[in-house]
């Protein structure tokens, strides 16, 4: 594999293929892709809103031309830092797992940009606040939802070039769709991969993620562009597997021992996985693990998990 940098902007795959970086890959800096043949280009993911998309759209356009001209979009998943800048593909043909289209037309972007409101919603309104809500221009977003669906799997051309969407979902959220390039032997995961990163179950279950994870680690591939996080190879995939294995094998033990979920996931230690960014999302996946085994998940939801990651962050502050 190559040594990829992980640097902010576009990254060249070779073979008409590219990725677009943002360090540090922690809440909302995702990574985006583009795939050319032939003057043909697709997009995969958009960014977390519409300034951001324009300014990686310009730098992709001055690198591809075939950038100018964007036939298609692939929403991996339904998550707003990689659908909030959609209506500057509007253009295009929007692609999605039908259950990810249907969770963005029914999203309401100016909820994120109502400061007011998420300042009387406690600790979870904080959470949100220091995370993202501060940190990114939500401004002059029109929910642009796609306009070709597909349930399991879908095969697209790309010039002379064939890409394979597979919905493997629901995992991460309640559908998580792969860009599979064969001939390339590159894969586009969306956040199936968090690389060196916490990932966040939102929807799960688990199994289904480390199914998702053996699926991808089955694939042809030598590169594989995570949602979030450095280039990598297959190893990323194998070692968030393991972290899934690690999650709910510790979850296990502190429910039988009559743990809540919360005081569970603080609980945990992280030393095999102490560099990876937003510790605080152990709690969120510790909830995720109770609730496939069946145990108590009362106070969760976004706004129960948002607090509980906020206390853990002060808690476990340095």
């Amino acid at each position: 594999m190559a040594n990829w940098r992980y640097t902010h902007g576009l990254h060249e795959l070779g073979n008409g293929g590219w990725a677009w970086l943002q360090p540090d890959g922690g809440w909302g800096w995702s990574n985006a892709g583009l795939i050319e043949s032939d003057g043909e280009a697709l997009l995969v993911d958009t960014l977390m809103g519409v300034g951001l998309t324009k300014d990686m759209l310009a730098a992709m356009r001055a690198s591809v031309p075939a950038a100018a001209n964007i036939g298609q979009l692939v929403n991996t998943h339904s998550n707003v830092d990689h659908t909030l800048g959609n209506q500057v593909m509007a253009g295009a043909e929007i692609i999605a797992a039908e259950a990810t289209a249907k969770a963005i037309a029914a999203f309401d972007p100016a909820s994120l940009a109502d400061v007011a409101a998420w300042e009387q919603r406690g600790e979870a309104g904080d959470f949100f606040l220091e995370t993202m809500g501060r940190r990114f221009d939500f401004t002059g977003v029109v929910t642009t939802a796609p306009t070709r669906t597909f349930e399991h799997d879908l095969t697209l051309q790309v010039g002379s070039k064939t890409v394979q969407l597979t919905n493997l979902g629901p995992a991460h959220t309640e559908a998580d769709t792969i860009v599979h390039v064969p001939a390339d032997k590159v894969v586009f995961t969306g956040d199936l991969l968090f690389n060196e990163g916490h990932p966040i179950v939102w929807d799960g279950p688990i199994s289904n993620w480390i199914a998702a994870c053996d699926h991808i680690a089955a694939l042809d591939v030598e590169t594989v562009v995570p949602g979030h996080g450095a280039i990598a190879d297959k190893q990323a995939v194998r070692n968030l597997k393991g972290y899934f294995e690690f999650v709910l094998r510790e979850a296990k033990t502190r429910l039988e021992a009559g743990m809540g979920w919360e005081e569970a996931g603080n609980d945990i230690a992280l030393d095999g996985f102490r560099g990876w960014g937003e510790a605080e999302r152990i709690v969120a996946n510790v909830r995720a693990a109770y609730r496939d085994l069946g145990g108590d998940v009362h106070g969760g939801g976004a706004g129960g998990v948002f607090g509980a990651m906020q206390r853990y962050r002060l808690a476990h502050a340095h």
